[in-house]
């Protein structure tokens, strides 16, 4: 988009105002961070956002035109050893970085020589790929020919077919026809899946449909059981600008929803506030905590999968009002004349059932009269013939839908969580809820909106979603491991800005297990020369290891003094369970003066 989206180079974030942002993640299988630099490492904040919904990320490895032809000669004409340290560096990068793989897209002419090694190159690579990243993936796009000519197919034929027959997946032109997604279809054979059908949401070429008409293009393929390779859907935020962006974002993939099959959640804690990672404030425990423009995909949640039912249900970001991030999940939507209740599907799920769920649920319901209205949770299974609740001996109800036991409090062995279940304030109301299954697996996650009354009325609400935990209640009673080895380096004193002040930059690092923490809370004790104690203050958010504080205030020694700084970081479980401050990292730097006064060294 525009040559690059540019404030997400911002490791910590940025004060960006309306950004680009990505959120229909249970929509997609695949994202592909793309742009003309020969190698594309993807930014960590799109790896993060995209890993947190269980989506792979694939960068780029691309050659073109003139300058492009001389690279393919040296390393692909040059034979094995040339183009396998190319395969070899490709296959680290993806590892250093922690993204999927990569979309490799030649596009210029090949020499015999070169065109001849570039199967063996693909194949080459993708063997290291998967060897070094568990899942990782390499899919060709659609350009030169087996003769080393430069000529988009459109379509899977014998002039492409060796190419990916050596990875992971065709990525197809988008200016195809009908006749030839037939003959895709025929020469895939069981690798239907792996063809994906390109299609330029700018509608650039002579193509079947883009912008809201992309609906068109997926029809198509779906009918010949091809997958879709969506390119360029910044098209939303570049072509129709920045004001309306989330109401056309949700509107640009609810046309496309029929036809992308959603990616469940398999694995608990499933633990959302439902945030962008953007947001016009920050807001914690339902209040606006600092009112200004932020931007930081890395911290985005688990996102839902927006349904719209047209005319009855619309499901919107709320940027607002919310319980904790930037933004809320709005759902708007009218319970028909004589029917008591509507059924928000919010996640597919697909896990086994653990013995006993615990649910939390934070909402707020807006309108002229909220109390004519009641909010729970719904659970399904999927093997509903010998899924039982509760005791075994019961008969499960036929469809498998079970609706969560309300628990004015946890019981006695949970008593951990009884600060979430009476957490509600500013407006919002907190439930907690129980479930108790045996012999079944997970499949939907549905929020149940009912009257209070029955009535032969349309009714409408308005329902603000402010936070959904679904807990294993055996794990949660684990004890949760500690923050260990916090370290600090690059540090940079300056002095000032006031007489008596120093100016303090420097890096922390520390090790957790991975994926244990949902995030970590920076927190600075304060510095101080003397004696006393200082309320901790929150210095930001990291969403792994390492985090760069930058600009801490810190009184000057005098002479002859020492002075302590006292750093903290606080994991954040996935299950936003409290850890004790016992267990988080700590450190503490104890500096003083030198004899000369701070040098220019920085010392």
């Amino acid at each position: 988009m525009r040559g690059g989206y540019l404030e997400d180079r911002f490791i910590q974030g940025s004060a960006t105002r309306n950004p680009y942002v990505f959120y229909h993640w249970r929509y997609i299988d695949i994202f592909v961070y793309f742009s003309h630099h020969t190698v594309t490492i993807p930014p960590v904040v799109w790896t993060n956002a995209a890993h947190r919904n269980s989506v792979p990320v694939l960068g780029t490895f691309i050659t073109e035109w003139t300058d492009g032809e001389k690279l393919c000669e040296a390393f692909l004409a040059g034979g094995e050893e040339a183009y396998g340290a190319v395969a070899e560096q490709l296959a680290r990068i993806a590892q250093h970085y922690r993204f999927d793989g990569w979309l490799v897209n030649i596009e210029n002419k090949l020499s015999a020589a070169a065109v001849g090694n570039l199967p063996l190159f693909l194949q080459d690579l993708t063997a290291r790929v998967h060897s070094a990243v568990p899942g990782g993936l390499v899919i060709w796009y659609d350009s030169v020919l087996k003769d080393g000519t430069l000529r988009w197919q459109n379509e899977l034929n014998d002039q492409n077919r060796m190419f990916f027959d050596a990875c992971d997946g065709l990525f197809t032109n988008y200016n195809w026809k009908e006749e030839q997604l037939e003959r895709t279809q025929r020469l895939a054979g069981p690798r239907l899946n792996d063809v994906y059908v390109g299609v330029d949401v700018f509608a650039r070429g002579d193509v079947i449909g883009g912008g809201f008409d992309t609906d068109k293009s997926l029809r198509l393929i779906r009918q010949f059981g091809l997958s879709a390779a969506i390119f360029a859907p910044g098209w939303v935020y570049e072509h129709l600008g920045k004001e309306n962006f989330l109401q056309n974002e949700n509107r640009f993939w609810g046309l496309l929803a029929q036809y992308l099959p959603t990616h469940s959640i398999c694995t608990l804690p499933l633990t959302t506030s439902f945030s962008l990672g953007m947001g016009t404030s920050t807001f914690l425990d339902g209040k606006d905590e600092d009112s200004g423009p932020w931007y930081d995909l890395s911290a985005q949640d688990i996102q839902p999968l927006y349904p719209e039912q047209q005319g009855t249900l619309s499901t919107s970001c709320c940027l607002q009002d919310a319980w904790c991030g930037g933004s809320s999940l709005q759902l708007q939507g009218t319970i028909p004349p004589g029917e008591e209740r509507v059924a928000v599907r919010l996640f597919s799920l697909q896990m086994p059932a653990p013995p006993k769920l615990f649910l939390t649920l934070l909402y707020k319901l807006e309108g002229p009269q909220p109390d004519d209205f009641t909010v729970a949770l719904e659970v399904t299974t999927w093997d509903s013939g010998i899924c039982f609740e509760g005791n075994p001996t019961s008969l499960p109800e036929p469809n498998g839908r079970y609706h969560p036991r309300f628990l004015p409090a946890p019981p006695p062995g949970l008593a951990k969580l009884l600060a979430a279940c009476h957490r509600g304030s500013h407006g919002w109301t907190s439930r907690c809820y129980e479930l108790e299954l045996q012999d079944c697996s997970l499949r939907d996650l549905s929020l149940i909106v009912s009257r209070q009354q029955p009535s032969l009325q349309e009714t409408s609400f308005t329902c603000l979603l402010g936070e959904i935990r679904v807990l294993d209640t055996a794990s949660v009673a684990a004890s949760p491991p500690q923050v260990q080895g916090v370290t600090a380096s690059q540090l940079w004193w300056q002095e000032g800005p006031e007489p008596g002040q120093l100016s303090l930059s420097l890096t922390l690092r520390w090790s957790f297990p991975p994926g244990r923490a949902r995030w970590f809370r920076v927190l600075s004790q304060g510095a101080r020369c003397r004696l006393g104690q200082t309320a901790p203050q929150v210095l930001g958010l990291a969403q792994g290891c390492l985090f760069r504080a930058v600009g801490l205030l810190v009184p000057r020694p005098a002479a002859a003094q020492s002075c302590r700084l006292e750093l903290l970081v606080e994991p954040v479980l996935r299950d936003e369970l409290p850890v004790d401050p016992e267990r988080w990292g700590r450190l503490v730097l104890v500096y003083s003066a030198p004899g000369g006064g701070i040098g220019s060294d920085g010392h």
